[in-house]
């Protein structure tokens, strides 16, 4: 440990009695329990990179503090990091391994979130879920199911927490129950932690949510799979595990839907970054184009309803994000024009104009939800949409704020 590497964590702001702290978590849940440190200790987790000595941290600790680091101190610090499973070691690889064997023998995936973003027994979670519908900005009332509506061909919802973005999902998914019944669901979710090359991970498991579990169609996968020729679907299945995004997407299509009658495809995007940063198309590059013409190709001889829905989030600004400015009143007024101004081309069925307006600003707004929209909106050229709710949570605590929207393609 003369070396200590710090894994793949995020770091976050925490504001406490007036202080400024940082927050370690791990995405993964290799580190089951986020942990809170203060400015010098995270000074010395940036210097953690398997490659710099204790010697070398303590002086630079001196240089940039002007004060002797004590050694028993750093050692105190490096043990708490390495019991937390927040440092590269054999422990830590062993804890992951077994979280992936686990995983992997799981017919299903578990429902990580229930009884943390939304309620874990069923009565109470239909409670809450129609709670939304009710709450400021929400619908109203919830519509009966009907089968005479014009079927959707795509859906774009939140992937915020719930109980911060209740409405919005009430508005996406009460539209829903207007609407013909879906049998087939092709989920693209964010994928939030994903690295590598590989740009879509697709899992063959079902989606366990506290109203039961919802079918994964494994047969779609299997022939998507064979004719996709950029990579292993499979290869980073791991990242379905703690990922939210589709997770929040099966739990409301079991509430809308019930868990009968049809099947879900559940795919999460990495990100597009670097087209954007080369104001590139993403249809261009042969990983997202090659993913379009897979699935074009089987959604050509597809007979049942599809619906194409995309888990999605907006903007992301504020010091949590990166952004030398708070997230304030006037911040968010240009979050909702900039963000309407995006929507326009959502609903005209314009991926071309929609990516356009993203990279313009080099994504300045870090529109989270940008791959899985792209994606969407390809498939769905020319599809007009129309908007359903637009809103923005604000984060005082960390000076920040999420926008998120709801829209029904026709």
């Amino acid at each position: 440990m003369d070396k200590p590497r710090i894994r793949a964590v995020e770091a976050f702001r925490v504001e406490q009695e007036g202080q400024v702290y940082v927050g370690l978590r791990d995405p993964s849940g290799v580190a089951p329990t986020p942990i809170v440190i203060g400015m010098g200790a995270y000074f010395i987790v940036t210097l953690l990179d398997g490659a710099t000595t204790l010697a070398d941290i303590e002086a630079a600790f001196t240089k940039r503090f002007g004060e002797v680091l004590p050694a028993e101190h750093l050692a105190s610090l490096i043990d708490a990091l390495e019991q937390g499973y927040f440092l590269d070691t054999p422990r830590a690889a062993a804890r992951a391994a077994a979280m992936r064997d686990e995983f992997m023998r799981s017919p299903a995936r578990p429902a990580a979130l229930a009884g943390l973003c939304y309620e874990k027994e069923p009565m109470r979670l239909r409670r809450e879920i129609e709670s939304f519908f009710r709450a400021a900005g929400g619908p109203g009332g919830i519509p009966a199911p009907r089968s005479d509506g014009a079927a959707l061909s795509g859906l774009i919802a939140p992937h915020i927490d719930p109980r911060r973005g209740g409405p919005a999902y009430a508005h996406a998914y009460g539209e829903l129950l207007t609407r013909e019944r879906p049998e087939l669901v092709i989920i693209l979710g964010t994928s939030h932690y994903g690295a590598g090359p590989q740009l879509y991970s697709a899992t063959r498991k079902d989606y366990a949510t506290p109203l039961g579990a919802v079918a994964t169609d494994r047969e779609f996968l299997e022939r998507l799979a064979a004719r996709y020729g950029q990579g292993d679907l499979f290869a980073q299945e791991m990242l379905h595990r703690n990922e939210h995004s589709i997770e929040f997407q099966a739990l409301f299509l079991a509430w809308a839907l019930g868990t009968t009658g049809y099947r879900v495809v559940p795919i999460l995007v990495g990100s597009f970054h670097e087209m954007v940063a080369r104001n590139e198309s993403p249809a261009s590059d042969a990983r997202v184009g090659g993913m379009l013409e897979a699935l074009r190709a089987e959604l050509a001889t597809e007979r049942r309803r599809v619906l194409i829905l995309a888990g999605v989030d907006f903007a992301h600004v504020g010091r949590k994000f990166g952004d030398d400015f708070s997230a304030d009143e006037k911040i968010a007024e240009w979050v909702k024009t900039e963000d309407l101004a995006l929507i326009e081309n959502i609903q005209r069925g314009d991926p071309d104009g929609f990516f356009a307006a993203v990279a313009r600003d080099g994504d300045r707004r870090k529109i989270c939800g940008l791959a899985p929209m792209y994606t969407q909106l390809e498939l769905l050229r020319g599809h007009t949409a129309h908007l359903l709710m637009h809103d923005i949570a604000m984060e005082p605590q960390t000076e920040s704020a999420v926008s998120f929207a709801s829209l029904a393609i026709d």
